[in-house]
């Protein structure tokens, strides 16, 4: 006897408390972006309260913005972020060989490049260049601030974008030590950084930098490529997929 259909689809997944409450301010009009500013975290790991019940962790310090939205108090991002704050804590990495604990993990904040020892970074992927990469610009502009301030960076795109072989000592000082090459096929390459033992600290004039930033209207990854460009390191057509700048003030 052929077995009966039940009607309906599979119930819907049940939601954790950290989605659920994730929920309740995206009711109110807040992105999922913003509840990641909230928390000190990223979207991604927003959503993954939905897909892979992740945010245990955040319950708490979402319970306390929750009810401040809910009561009318605070809405304004930066507010909010303050009032879950003593609620979210630093992620933790897991013990290393030898370790008898977990120890937290490294998170940039305030970077000042004003003072010797301290450095600023910033990266920016495919889609973030492609709308002009506006978080590296500080990088540059707080750099070139800084009296001496110098910068470096690190380009990512396929092998055949690049002009010279890797290695090349035409192409970069420091390139020996400064290539990455990735499984899908694309190379990181350094350009700035110190050259060797005995040979200077290295990097780039910020101030110069910025120069070319304002010329490419504010546009790091503009300037970077045009540079790479005119310079004979990369081929006219060739698209860069990532960016990392680095601004320090030498010693």
């Amino acid at each position: 006897m052929t077995p009966r259909r039940r009607r309906g689809g599979p119930a819907a997944p049940q939601l954790n408390e950290a989605a659920r409450l994730t929920n309740e301010l995206l009711a109110a009009g807040y992105t999922r972006k913003q509840v990641g500013d909230i928390i000190g975290r990223n979207s991604s790991l927003v959503s993954q309260f939905f897909t892979k019940d992740k945010g245990a962790a955040f319950v708490a310090a979402l319970r306390d913005v929750v009810q401040e939205v809910q009561a009318g108090g605070a809405s304004d991002v930066a507010d909010l972020k303050r009032i879950a704050a003593p609620n979210v804590k630093r992620r933790l990495l897991k013990a290393k060989p030898g370790e008898t604990k977990p120890h937290r993990a490294r998170v940039r904040t305030k970077d000042i490049v004003g003072t010797p020892g301290k450095s600023a970074m910033a990266r920016a992927a495919r889609q973030h260049i492609a709308s002009g990469a506006s978080r590296l610009r500080p990088v540059v502009a707080n750099t070139a601030a800084a009296e001496g301030g110098k910068l470096a960076f690190t380009v990512r795109a396929k092998k055949g974008a690049f002009t010279h072989s890797a290695g090349s000592r035409i192409d970069s000082p420091g390139l020996r030590r400064g290539v990455v090459q990735r499984n899908d096929g694309t190379e990181e390459r350094a350009y700035g950084a110190s050259p060797g033992a005995g040979q200077g600290a290295g990097g780039f004039d910020a101030a110069e930098w910025k120069d070319k930033v304002d010329a490419a209207g504010g546009d790091v990854a503009a300037a970077v490529r045009g540079w790479l460009v005119e310079t004979g390191r990369l081929q006219p057509d060739a698209q860069i997929t990532h960016i990392e700048v680095r601004g320090w003030k030498p010693s």
